[in-house]
């Protein structure tokens, strides 16, 4: 009996946390860009996943992302953003604000950056799920302490890969409808347009970096 407790006990813990898996929803798409929202979650802000090819390798793509100084050239809204610890090549911890519309205040967040790659695949993955506590909270700012993001590289071919991006972001409750709606539908959208042109920049063209394979 005390088994069979048991197994019916993982069943419904098993249903729970398929139930749990995102529900991706197509939303748009523009210039190869695709964008996605699970409309099954909870969150005030639904989750974002964005899926782009590119004419590029795995070090490219992770050259950019970890050019931390560069993030105001690409991503959407963002007015600063710097490295506070560089734990080693593959690891770090960067600050950075994102600029908002008046009357909002700006928002901040600290993001912990960790990359991989899956050494038989190739596959590339790049998370920076924000962190608490290493940097202060500043006047004027609202910090952001709850936010995901994790990025997938796959390459495909000779010099392309298969790039997805899934965010997922709990502001405060505070935060306007409008300026959430902003975010989550021309935020993923600006941001993938600017980083193909990001990818034409000299910087990145021939990056190699040790600890990616391409």
């Amino acid at each position: 009996m005390k088994h069979k407790l048991i197994l019916v006990l993982l069943l419904l813990t098993g249903f729970k946390l398929a139930r749990a898996q995102e529900e991706w929803t197509f939303s748009s798409e523009k210039e190869g860009i695709k964008i996605y929202t699970d409309k099954a979650s909870n969150l005030r802000v639904k989750p974002v996943k964005v899926e782009c090819t590119f004419n590029a390798t795995a070090s490219q793509l992770t050259a950019i992302l970890m050019d931390i100084k560069a993030y105001p050239e690409w991503v959407y809204h963002t007015k600063q953003s710097t490295v506070i610890k560089q734990v080693s090549p593959e690891e770090l911890y960067y600050y950075s604000e994102v600029s908002v519309p008046w009357p909002a205040q700006n928002r901040d967040l600290v993001a912990h950056v960790t990359v991989s790659q899956n050494p038989e695949t190739k596959v590339v993955t790049f998370e920076a799920p924000s962190v608490q506590g290493m940097v202060p909270a500043k006047e004027g700012l609202f910090r952001i302490n709850h936010s995901k993001g994790k990025w997938v590289i796959t390459p495909v071919g000779s010099n392309q890969v298969k790039v997805v991006y899934v965010l997922q972001i709990d502001p405060d409750g505070s935060a306007p409808t409008w300026l959430i709606n902003m975010f989550a539908t021309e935020g993923p959208m600006q941001s993938f347009r600017n980083l193909k042109k990001q990818l034409q920049k000299p910087a990145y063209k021939n990056v190699s970096l040790p600890y990616i394979k391409n």
